[in-house]
């Protein structure tokens, strides 16, 4: 396939050897380091913020619509000689959101790309990350998403940022939430923030979690 074969033209690897470097273990490892949403940032919680994915005094200029609409292309060729690979069907939409490139596979046998908590997911994103820079040199930002599997995330958590910011308010305690990857953290921490709430990160990653509480 043309888009697969142009996909990893930077590294000059074809895509079964990316995927040969990565087992599961290996996957889950990579997840681990990104957690598919570092990025975002966090509200109130400087150590989140300051993730290697966040541009800082020596980061990146910020990224034009067509530097953003260039990086969501390699992603596509990438993410499409993957499943070429793979041997899955799926159609591949890219877009263009605030100051990050989006690029989306729907297709209806993609659950194993997804894994159980998305950390599949996740490592794809930051392989797909890998190969954008390689090909264009500069960081980024772009988000994958498969399945649709972000897009509900983010809205069952916005749904229960909500929910625990009502509670507090009404209750007065604080509440602690489960651990959660740093784009889980930002989605909750944006919710709180909407409903009048305050909240902050605790703990170490993997285990780091929201603690929301009542509005000073």
């Amino acid at each position: 396939m043309s888009h697969g074969e142009n996909a990893l033209a930077g590294s000059g690897r074809g895509p079964s050897e990316e995927l040969s470097d990565h087992g599961a273990e290996d996957l889950a490892d990579v997840a681990n380091e990104d957690d598919g949403g570092v990025a975002e940032g966090e509200a109130g919680d400087a150590d989140d913020v300051g993730d290697a994915d966040e541009a800082g005094a020596d980061g990146p200029a910020e990224a034009t619509t067509a530097d953003l609409e260039l990086e969501g292309e390699v992603a596509a060729d990438y993410i499409e000689g993957l499943l070429d690979v793979a041997d899955l069907d799926g159609d591949i939409d890219m877009d263009v959101e605030g100051d990050r490139a989006v690029v989306s596979v729907v297709g209806a046998t993609l659950d194993e790309l997804v894994g159980e908590r998305g950390e599949v997911l996740d490592a794809l994103q930051e392989l797909t990350r890998l190969a954008v820079h390689r090909q264009t040199g500069g960081r980024t930002r772009l988000m994958l998403d498969i399945g649709g599997f972000r897009a509900q995330r983010r809205a069952d958590l916005s749904e229960l940022g909500a929910s625990v910011a009502e509670e507090v308010a009404r209750t007065g305690e604080p509440k602690t939430l489960a651990a959660m990857t740093p784009f889980e953290r930002k989605v909750v921490h944006d919710a709180v923030a909407e409903a009048g709430q305050r909240s902050e990160s605790e703990g170490e990653e993997p285990n780091r979690r929201v603690v929301v509480f009542p509005a000073r």
